[in-house]
């Protein structure tokens, strides 16, 4: 993994959140994958459950934003800073996602272990 490949994945990752695609996001991991969105939850397992996780989690958004800068990067893990801005679809209210993010890539560039620390400003 080097930089433009870790580059050409968060703009994918990017791409699928600000479409709400959970198909496209759920495609840039592996079958086996982890996924873990703040450092409690229990890391979600496999392709099909990180697409249903994204399913539901963006159902509730619209209006999506996400940028990035990379911090990081060793032979196959990155590290970025992210940010989001989004609505909420039911109220119209702002929300704002600080975090960072933390990915274990495999040889084919897929993703294979993801994680996720971050804060929001606005409504749950």
């Amino acid at each position: 993994m080097d930089e433009r490949d870790f580059k050409r994945w968060l703009d994918r990752y990017g791409e699928a959140w600000e479409a709400r695609d959970a198909r496209a996001a759920a495609r840039l991991f592996t079958m086996d994958a982890t996924y873990q969105w703040t450092p409690f939850d229990e890391p979600l397992e496999g392709r099909e459950a990180i697409a249903e996780a994204w399913a539901a989690a963006t159902s509730t958004q619209q209006d999506v934003r996400f940028t990035y800068q990379i911090v990081a990067l060793e032979e196959t893990q990155g590290v970025a800073h992210f940010h989001s801005k989004f609505q909420r679809k039911a109220t119209g209210a702002d929300v704002e996602i600080d975090g960072m993010l933390l990915a274990e890539f495999s040889d084919d560039g897929r993703c294979r272990r993801f994680r996720e620390w971050w804060h929001r400003r606005g409504p749950a």
